[in-house]
């Protein structure tokens, strides 16, 4: 990484908005503050690249709540705080007072006395985990406003039902490295994509995340799902007005072929319909157990009437001369290898599987970023001080 290209790009830039703000959202951003992040991103992995510590916080803590499994944004949320010197503490809810009757206000303030930071991802059922965060961060402004906290944490989305900012984010770092630079993914075909999943209730945030970000930078951009698999209507509004803004275009269809016809770049990814992902919240807000398992086998039997929704190796074959770029957010459905029938081919992923690993790794340092300048008001300035500082990040 160029750490000078990025100071030089960070100067141009009115990033002041995201300092003491949430991250939730990338469409809540502006074009400087994302330009931002993207720089700030590079910068940091640049440090670490050159030995050269990033730590901005002597003590502190980086509280993380995950209300779902998680891998790769757990650890890279962990990889975020402790690269700018934080202490990664994570809040189970169901070792907490939550479970004798802790009120969610209650927690927030109690959890958050000497927190800098916190990450959550609530991901699993629609009209629930972006207002979880939204509300919770009511709750510390209310803290701190009354004198509280001494200070006031900040939050970021590491997933909620409507958008994976993390991910995203990751993903057009990836994409930015790939082709050198992002003036250089105008006019490039995206193609989001449904895939077959031997599994049900994948969430909406990867591919919503996905067509609400790569819209704004010029590309063509495909959304393309089997009927009955929608996402929601108001991020294929967002991404409608992101493509005329940008001079890109945006389009939904319900053929993989014609999504793949000359990509550049395909994201093949299993999600559950929206309809049915509000049919589940429903069940579990009124404890129906088994209305959740009988929609598990409607949606499973759903699921394998498009088995035919795969990335083979016939179908890479569609895209700009056979070569487009595969992403996927990790872990795959990989055929032949984790189930006998999934999102993609072995053969297709075993091709791939480096640039995977480039993309997920993208991910701390994206988060690093977030929060980078969430507590720094001038990060250009603190960049070059971290780098003429010169403070071995390991002693070799």
């Amino acid at each position: 990484m160029d750490f000078q290209e990025q100071l030089h790009t960070l100067d141009g830039l009115d990033s002041a908005g995201l300092y003491q703000d949430d991250f939730l959202l990338t469409w809540d951003k502006s074009a400087d503050e994302m330009r931002a992040v993207l720089a700030v991103a590079d910068a940091l992995r640049a440090l670490r690249e050159n030995n050269k510590s990033a730590r901005i916080f002597d003590s502190g803590l980086g509280i993380s709540i995950f209300r779902d499994n998680s891998t790769r944004t757990r650890f890279s949320y962990a990889s975020a705080c402790n690269l700018l010197g934080l202490e990664v503490q994570d809040f189970d809810e169901g070792k907490s007072q939550q479970a004798h009757g802790e009120t969610v206000k209650e927690t927030a303030n109690m959890i958050s006395f000497m927190a800098d930071v916190i990450g959550i991802r609530d991901d699993m059922y629609i009209g629930k985990g972006h207002t979880y965060m939204t509300d919770f961060a009511d709750y510390l402004k209310e803290g701190h406003e009354a004198g509280v906290l001494e200070q006031r944490p900040t939050l970021v989305s590491l997933q909620c039902d409507i958008d994976h900012p993390s991910q995203s984010t990751a993903d057009l770092l990836h994409l930015i490295h790939t082709f050198g630079g992002l003036e250089n993914l105008r006019g490039k075909k995206l193609a989001m994509t449904w895939a077959y999943s031997p599994s049900y209730g994948k969430p909406l945030s990867v591919p919503q995340g996905m067509i609400g970000l790569m819209t704004r930078y010029g590309m063509d951009v495909t959304l393309a799902h089997p009927q009955g698999y929608d996402v929601m209507a108001g991020t294929r509004e967002i991404a409608a007005r992101n493509a005329t803004a940008s001079g890109g275009s945006f389009a939904v269809t319900h053929s993989m072929d014609e999504a793949f016809e000359g990509a550049d770049i395909v994201c093949p990814k299993s999600w559950a319909p929206f309809q049915a992902m509000q049919e589940r919240t429903d069940f579990y807000g009124n404890g129906d157990f088994d209305g959740i398992k009988a929609l598990e086998q409607r949606l499973l039997l759903q699921n394998a009437e498009h088995k035919d929704w795969a990335t083979t190796e016939a179908m890479m074959a569609k895209t700009k001369d056979g070569k487009a770029l595969y992403m996927h957010p990790l872990p795959a459905d990989i055929t032949g290898l984790s189930c006998d029938e999934g999102e993609v081919d072995r053969s297709v992923f075993d091709r791939y599987r480096v640039p995977l690993y480039q993309q997920a790794s993208n991910k701390p340092y994206a988060i690093a970023a977030m929060i980078f300048l969430q507590k720094i008001k001038d990060p250009a300035a603190k960049l070059h001080e971290l780098w003429d500082r010169d403070v071995p990040r390991w002693q070799r």
